[in-house]
């Protein structure tokens, strides 16, 4: 079963279906292996401290959240091969599909339904 992701300020809908990986083996895996991810979905990554890109097909949008799902940071277009480091209050990592985060920002709090 999938969850949804919204801000919490106007309850908009930041993914619909949240995918989420917290076992060794879901981290580890993440989005290999994938060839795109659909923009109405994601991958919340729990706990997680930085992300890499190696192997990956796509680009993609991260969002660094605290362990309150608040955004610490945003990486905008993350291509292949790329490293990506968190801030230090970061819990947890939500991938999604470039572009999709386009209208999130620092500090926004986000909420699973």
């Amino acid at each position: 079963m999938s969850r949804i992701l919204i801000r919490q300020t106007n309850n908009a809908p930041v993914v619909e279906h949240l995918l989420i990986a917290e076992t060794i083996v879901e981290r580890m895996r993440g989005l290999l292996g994938r060839t795109d991810l659909p923009r109405d979905t994601g991958l919340l990554i729990r706990p997680c401290r930085s992300i890499h890109m190696w192997f990956m097909r796509f680009p993609i949008d991260a969002a660094f959240l605290d362990a309150d799902l608040r955004v610490l940071r945003i990486l905008r277009g993350l291509r292949p091969w790329q490293l990506a480091f968190a801030p230090g209050k970061t819990h947890c990592v939500l991938e999604t599909a470039a572009g999709v985060l386009d209208r999130l920002a620092a500090g926004d709090r986000l909420a699973l339904r």
